[in-house]
C-alpha cells in the first residue's frame, strides 16, 4: 500500500426527512444486491458475520417514502457553493508547501485523478457505475450516486473505489476491473498489511429495541479478504451496546440513519503505549450522530475507547506521529463554520486549529477531510466549496486547489471535493 506523507489522510444537509429518504433509497439499491445466496456475477456476500447472515432488509413505513423524498439524499454530488472563477492551483509555495502529489476524487464521475503540485494531471482511473454494476446502474435515481466516495491507491497502481451505498471495485492502473462486491459499503475504507480491507457497511431493518415502528440504519464494518470476498462483518451499534460506552448511544437519534459513521482507520499500534486501546489491528471510526470518535477491537466486536468534545458532526479523525489525533470539525464553531482540529485524546483538549481568516471561513457543513503532511503542515479538504488548503502550523495558507468540475443542471453547481491526498512523489512511478 502507497504510504501517505507521512502517513495516511489525517453533507450539505437535505431536508428534513433525508435520512429516512436515503433508508428508502439504501432499501430500493439492498433489494438487488443483497440476499443470503451468492451471485458471483455481482460479487453479492452469502457469508455470515459475526452479527448473522447478510440479507436485504425491508420495512413497509420506509418503503412508502415517495421518488420526491427518495431524491433527498444526505450526500450530495454538488453544491450551490460561490463560484469566483478560479480553478485548479491558485495557490502554491514551493518552498513551504510539502512535496508530493494530490489524488482527488470528486463528486462530477465514478474517477480520480493524480495531481502535480502545480496541478498538471498525471493519471486518471474511471469506471462508471454502468459499467461496474450494470444492474444497479438501472434502478431508479442510481445516476446521483455515479461517483466514487472514497478512493484508496495501492503501492502496484491498482485503486480501490467506493460507489457509496451500492458497492466497491478493485481496478488496474488501466481501469480494468478486477474485482466487485456490490452491497451498501459507503464512506470510508482502510487496507491492512496483509492486503485485507476494512469498508464502512450498513443495512436498513427494523430494530425493536431502537424503534419498533420505524426502521433505521445498522452500522457494520464488514473485513474482505484481498480478493474481495467477506471476511468478518461487525455491528457498530452492538459494539457499543456490549462496551463500558453503552452510554454515548443516548444521544443517538431513534429513527433513520441512527450512526452515521463516517470514518474508518485501521490502527498500527503506534498509540497503545499511552492508550492501551489504541492497539494494532483496532480500528478508529468517527460516529456522526453523536460527535463521537471511538475505537473498536474487532477480536471482542466492542467498543474499547470513546470521546466526546468541542467538536460536532467531525469526519476524517486520524491518528497522527505526535500520538494527538486530527479531525474535521464540521459544526463545532457555530451551524456555518467549520475547522481543523488536532486533539490530544488523553485529556480531549484542542492543541491546534484552524478556521480559515474572517473574511473566508472554513464552511462544509458535510464531508471534509484533513490529512497531517511530513513537515508539519496540515491539508484540509473543505469539500462543500469544492476547495483543498494546505496551512502551515501558524495557519497561512502554502497551496490551494479550487476544483474545475461542476455537475448539475447546466453545471450550476460545484462538484463535492470528497478528498484529497497527498502521496509520496514516487507514487508517480508506480
Amino acid at each position: 500500500m502507497l504510504r501517505h506523507v507521512p502517513a495516511r489522510r489525517g453533507r450539505r444537509r437535505g431536508p428534513g426527512r433525508s435520512k429516512l429518504a436515503l433508508f428508502a433509497l439504501l432499501l430500493l439499491t439492498l433489494a438487488g444486491c443483497g440476499g443470503q445466496k451468492s451471485d458471483s456475477k455481482n460479487g453479492e456476500a452469502s457469508t455470515p458475520g459475526r452479527s448473522g447472515k447478510w440479507k436485504p432488509a425491508r420495512n413497509p413505513a420506509a418503503a412508502k417514502e415517495d421518488r420526491a423524498e427518495v431524491e433527498a439524499l444526505p450526500y450530495l454530488r454538488g453544491y450551490n457553493a460561490p463560484i469566483d472563477g478560479r480553478n485548479g492551483v491558485v495557490v502554491y509555495d514551493r518552498e513551504r508547501a510539502a512535496p508530493g502529489l494530490n489524488l482527488l476524487a470528486s463528486g462530477h464521475a465514478a474517477e480520480a485523478i493524480l495531481l502535480t503540485m502545480e496541478g498538471r494531471e498525471l493519471r486518471r482511473w474511471a469506471l462508471p457505475l454502468a459499467q461496474a454494476f450494470p444492474r444497479l446502474a438501472q434502478r431508479p435515481h442510481a445516476e446521483k450516486l455515479d461517483f466514487w466516495r472514497r478512493v484508496r491507491l495501492l503501492d502496484d497502481g491498482s485503486l480501490l473505489a467506493i460507489y457509496e451505498g451500492l458497492g466497491v471495485v478493485k481496478i488496474d492502473r488501466a481501469s480494468r476491473l478486477q474485482w466487485k462486491r456490490a452491497g451498501a459499503f459507503h464512506h470510508d475504507l482502510d487496507v491492512a498489511p496483509d492486503g485485507s480491507i476494512w469498508l464502512l457497511d450498513r443495512e436498513g431493518k427494523v430494530l425493536p429495541r431502537i424503534n419498533p415502528k420505524e426502521g433505521v440504519l445498522e452500522d457494520f464494518v464488514t473485513k474482505l479478504a484481498p480478493n474481495g470476498k467477506v471476511v468478518d462483518r461487525i455491528s457498530i451499534l452492538r459494539a457499543f451496546e456490549d462496551s463500558p460506552f453503552a452510554s454515548y448511544l443516548d444521544a443517538m437519534p431513534h429513527t433513520g440513519d441512527i450512526l452515521h459513521t463516517n470514518t474508518l482507520e485501521l490502527l498500527d499500534g503506534s498509540l497503545a503505549d499511552k492508550i492501551p486501546a489504541f492497539k494494532a489491528g483496532n480500528l478508529l471510526v468517527s460516529v456522526l450522530q453523536t460527535s463521537t470518535l471511538a475505537v473498536i477491537d474487532p477480536e471482542t466486536g466492542q467498543v474499547v475507547w470513546a470521546l466526546r468534545g468541542k467538536w460536532r458532526k467531525q469526519h476524517q479523525p486520524t491518528v497522527l506521529a505526535n500520538d494527538h489525533l486530527l479531525l474535521f470539525d464540521n459544526i463545532g464553531i457555530d451551524r456555518d463554520h467549520s475547522r481543523a482540529l488536532e486533539i490530544d485524546p488523553r485529556r480531549g483538549e484542542i492543541v491546534w486549529q484552524y478556521a480559515g481568516p474572517p473574511e473566508a471561513p472554513l464552511a462544509s457543513r458535510t464531508l471534509g477531510s484533513v490529512q497531517r503532511l511530513a513537515n508539519g503542515n496540515t491539508l484540509i479538504t473543505e469539500a462543500e466549496r469544492g476547495r483543498a488548503v494546505e496551512v502551515t502550523p501558524d495557519n497561512r495558507i502554502v497551496w490551494e486547489y479550487h476544483s474545475p468540475f461542476r455537475t448539475g443542471e447546466q453545471d450550476a453547481l460545484v462538484a463535492a471535493l470528497l478528498e484529497v491526498i497527498r502521496l509520496d512523489p514516487a507514487t508517480e512511478n508506480h
